[in-house]
């Protein structure tokens, strides 16, 4: 009998003692002994790290900015089937504990921790998990589970003395992790069904609330089986709670998975323009950081960014991207698949691994082929070099000529693997530089029928270069509105000669263009470099009256809340740089460039009717190929090459800029003709021509030179000798007046009379 008094006694103070160290322990935890344990104060001026999200002009989510991809939603968004879906899985009793549930913690510490037995349940209710899920979890070594599950209950007591019921549903939902970094159901239901939470049916909520529970187990497009399995079970447990009838319950179990993944960050509609975006509200917010001392982070302060962008032209721009690429693709391949075209690549590939220092060492690789998937295949670096320098990249602008507003911005065929924009990428412009050329010609005082000599040129200054004709035909005048038209560079080699040289590089400058030019003979041919974003812009001067314009990618900045930040205010841009008659005739000779000129393939190959002026562009080998179109409402500039200028067609079939840009243009624009809600709103009719300048226009392109003319051109004035200063380096030129290399008089004359003049 005294034995079991002592042994009752021990037990007696064994519990004691426990209950005690029990206390301490948590008393322990409460008052930080084992970190920092949050306020009431610190609970409720809790933050959410807030993505920023991306609208197009019209609403539409093109992106995100986020350093976690969270937006937060209000609690009367939330479907109730969601709420109740995430009760009957998670804690049925939540209605009814006060942030924790002692029958729960009791099972924790006698089977996860004295068992050890992993599986038999957390026992956190919404509550606790919304502490963790707020502030994580650290190590404590052995002490971990417990240290972290009273830290968690004392936090819940705290978040539900600090938040309704509803408030902490909210908050839970808002912070979850669904994997992927995806974090809040907002962000979830874009990710998984691209859909808003508010539009989530009773099975899509299911299978969301079912991901909590392991979220890469049961992500429905990693493991599709495990996801619907789950969703059942969530259904099931609405079932056993009555959320749901057992029949409709029975049914939606049946049902198949279906889920519609959209991920922003893996390949969005406008990646090229996000990145353009997020540098641009950089600088506003940072100018209103300087301003008024508040500064806005924008990947964690979930701004609502309003852009430009259309987004039905810039999804058309990227069909025309794969509809055209592929075939051209196709082509090039083709072309270096002969032994000389082997060897050519070769040596581009072998040049740029020795400029990158690399070896080559075989490795897996992701080849892009145009599709929607990549092949993975184990090559060397050395194949993938040559692979890559056959590729042909390709860029494509739109901007509202008048405000500036960029419409659509395609900066590359990938920006996951070729990330460089294209847009920003300077190229030789070839004849895309003839409009700014004739513009200064016409600001001169020249006119459109005024007509320019169209003879093969012998001697221009330079050793080893003379301009020649695309088709090779000489003889002849060609007006300036006709060798315009037709693009013709021995006339448009004559014309650069009688322009002033300072003006024209005035003229550049003020349409927008960074590259410098020099007065070199070959300048007019096109060897002045610039991008498609600089192009925009100078051709928007022809387009909206003969003013220099700025772009911009965002209309405004708000809150989360709807509080505007910034608002873009659209001023009527000041600086007049054309006339308004050189406005009018580029305008209608680039109209006749494209309705009988070399763009004619808009209508004749594509059947684009728009009323559309524009200017082809194909450099030297058929490098870069450029197309230019513009409206009073619509720039729209495409460039297509590969990254070397070695790597190019062989012909102009291919590799002209008819052939190889102009269609991403006008695959385009057919697209937004046959949406006549579209077309309406981006494109304008030009203004008709005043009578007096259409008479200006009515003269034949070219002529044939008689045989007075001949001699009246002799006599007047000769040959002209090139005698503006020209800069070249390391090129030898002849003083003005040196005739030493030029062919005798007599034989100048008599081959101006009598050669025969082949017609265009």
């Amino acid at each position: 009998m005294g034995r079991f008094r002592k042994l009752g006694k021990f037990l007696l103070i064994l519990s004691i003692t426990g209950f005690v160290a029990i206390i301490v322990f948590v008393l322990s935890v409460g008052l930080g002994a084992f970190g920092h344990l949050q306020s009431r104060e610190e609970l409720t001026n809790y933050k959410n790290a807030q993505a920023s999200v991306v609208l197009s002009g019209s609403g539409e989510l093109i992106g995100k900015f986020f350093s976690e991809n969270r937006t937060n939603v209000s609690f009367y968004e939330l479907p109730p089937h969601l709420v109740n879906a995430l009760i009957a899985t998670e804690d049925i009793r939540f209605y009814k504990h006060k942030g924790y549930d002692v029958k729960s913690f009791f099972r924790v510490i006698v089977k996860t921790i004295l068992l050890n037995n992993r599986r038999a349940g957390g026992g956190s209710t919404i509550t606790q998990q919304l502490a963790k899920n707020m502030y994580g979890r650290a190590n404590y070594g052995s002490l971990t589970i417990l240290v972290n599950k009273v830290k968690e209950i004392i936090l819940a007591r705290r978040i539900e003395k600090s938040f309704s019921k509803q408030e902490i549903l909210l908050l839970y939902l808002n912070t979850v992790s669904f994997g992927e970094n995806v974090y809040g159901i907002e962000a979830a239901a874009r990710r998984f069904f691209n859909k808003e939470v508010k539009d989530l049916n009773i099975e899509e909520g299911a299978v969301l609330i079912g991901i909590l529970k392991a979220n890469n187990l049961y992500n429905p497009r990693l493991y599709p089986v495990n996801a619907k399995n789950r969703r059942n079970v969530v259904l099931g447990q609405m079932k056993k709670y009555n959320f749901l009838e057992p029949a409709a319950a029975d049914s939606l179990m049946n049902l198949p998975l279906v889920h519609n993944y959209l991920n922003y960050e893996a390949g969005g509609p406008a990646d090229y323009f996000l990145y353009q975006v997020k540098q641009e509200a950089a600088s506003i917010l940072g100018d209103i950081g300087n301003s008024t001392g508040h500064l806005w982070n924008i990947e964690e302060d979930g701004l609502v960014i309003t852009t430009t962008l259309d987004l039905q032209l810039q999804n058309y721009a990227n069909e025309a991207f794969k509809e055209h690429l592929v075939v051209m693709q196709a082509r090039l391949n083709k072309q270096y698949e002969s032994r000389s075209g082997r060897r050519a690549a070769e040596i581009v590939a072998n040049r740029e691994l020795k400029r990158l220092n690399m070896d080559g060492r075989a490795e897996e690789i992701s080849l892009l082929d145009y599709s929607d998937s990549t092949e993975i295949k184990p090559v060397t670096v050395r194949d993938s070099m040559i692979m890559a320098v056959k590729i042909l990249h390709a860029g494509l602008l739109a901007i509202n000529p008048v405000t500036g507003a960029v419409k659509a911005w395609v900066g590359g065929i990938d920006f996951k693997t070729h990330p460089y924009d294209q847009v920003l990428a300077r190229r030789q412009l070839a004849s895309t530089f003839k409009p700014v050329l004739y513009a200064e010609a016409f600001e001169e005082g020249m006119r459109p029928c005024d007509y320019l000599e169209n003879d093969s040129i012998t001697d221009s200054g330079i050793d080893g270069w003379t301009p020649s004709n695309f088709d090779n035909t000489y003889g002849g005048k060609y007006s300036l509105a006709g060798a315009l038209v037709h693009s013709m560079n021995v006339p448009t080699y004559n014309l650069f000669l009688n322009v002033d040289f300072d003006r024209l590089d005035s003229l550049w400058q003020k349409m927008g263009f960074s590259y410098t030019i020099n007065n070199y003979p070959s300048l007019p041919m096109g060897i002045a470099e610039a991008n498609i974003r600089e192009v925009a812009i100078a051709y928007s001067a022809f387009a909206n009256g003969g003013y220099k314009i700025t772009h911009h990618c965002i209309e405004s900045i708000m809150t989360q809340s709807g509080e505007l930040i910034w608002q873009n205010k659209y001023e009527k841009p000041e600086e007049k740089i054309l006339s308004d008659y050189t406005v009018s005739v580029m305008r209608a000779i680039l109209r006749k460039a494209v309705t009988s000129g070399t763009g004619v393939a808009m209508a004749g190959t594509y059947g684009v009717t728009l009323p559309f002026a524009g200017k082809t562009g194909t450099s030297t080998d058929y490098a870069d190929a450029w197309f230019s179109a513009f409206n009073p409402s619509l720039v729209i500039v495409s460039r297509v090459g590969a990254s070397s200028p070695a790597i190019h067609f062989n012909s102009g079939s291919y590799g002209s800029g008819s052939a190889l840009a102009l269609p991403l243009v006008a695959r385009t624009l057919k697209k937004v003709q046959d949406n006549k809600k579209l077309s309406a709103e981006l494109i304008s009719p030009f203004p008709g021509l005043p009578e007096e300048l259409a008479s200006e226009l009515d003269c034949p392109d070219y002529k044939e030179i008689t045989f007075i003319e001949n001699v009246l051109d002799f006599f007047r004035s000769n040959r002209k000798t090139f005698d503006r200063e020209v800069t070249k380096p390391e090129q030898k030129l002849k003083e003005p007046g040196d005739k030493s290399n030029e062919p005798g008089e007599k034989e100048s004359f008599f081959r101006r009379i009598f050669q025969k003049r082949p017609k265009k």
